[in-house]
């Protein structure tokens, strides 16, 4: 008996279709909904983008990047880049070093579509309609993809987590604690409470 294995996904317009209907992310196969954004979280996306657009523009260590905000990027299938087998919509994400040039240059199109690069870094910030299920779900799939770093800042308890490819278990910060960039973005800090003031 012949084993017939479901292909994963979907053509990118039928995506682009059903995402201009409701929006939504690709994961595991499944369609989660995107919900709106409410107020408080909106303000702390505001607040990080201004620090790591200053950051990017004026670092001491010469970082090199480009920062992108509820924007979705997608996972084309290996050998046919116009199937989607998941797509992502983090609250901010950073391309590093020339993956953002090289990519436009390899895309003439790539205004039409949304992105299809893995970005180096992400940051997801909980909403009071986010359940932890499906933050726990999409750190999995982003370390999956190959996101060097990801932030899940949680404005209602004050806390933020950091997760790498490299540590089995993330690091849980609160308080006064510095939220670095490490690695990824050296030299870049911020005092966690700075967010939620």
């Amino acid at each position: 008996m012949e084993q017939v294995i479901e292909r994963v996904g979907m053509p990118l317009d039928t995506f682009l279709e059903a995402f201009n209907q409701q929006p939504f992310e690709l994961i595991n196969g499944a369609q989660k909904i995107l919900m709106p954004g409410v107020a408080g979280p909106n303000y702390i996306l505001r607040l990080l983008v201004r620090w790591l657009e200053q950051a990017l523009t004026n670092n001491p260590a010469n970082i090199q990047g480009e920062l992108f905000y509820e924007m979705t990027f997608v996972l084309p299938e290996a050998y046919n880049p116009n199937w989607v087998t998941g797509s992502r919509t983090p609250d901010l994400m950073i391309y590093l070093g020339n993956r953002w040039a090289d990519y436009i240059k390899a895309h003439p199109d790539w205004r039409e579509k949304p992105y299809l690069l893995v970005p180096d870094f992400v940051v997801e910030i909980v909403s009071p309609n986010d359940r932890y299920s499906d933050i726990d779900e999409k750190v999995d799939a982003y370390l999956a993809d190959g996101v060097r770093l990801i932030w899940v800042i949680d404005p209602q308890r004050r806390k933020a987590t950091i997760h790498t490819p490299i540590n089995d278990q993330p690091l849980h910060l609160k308080g006064d604690t510095l939220l670095s960039g490490g690695d990824v973005l050296p030299g870049f800090e911020i005092r966690l409470s700075a967010l939620f003031e």
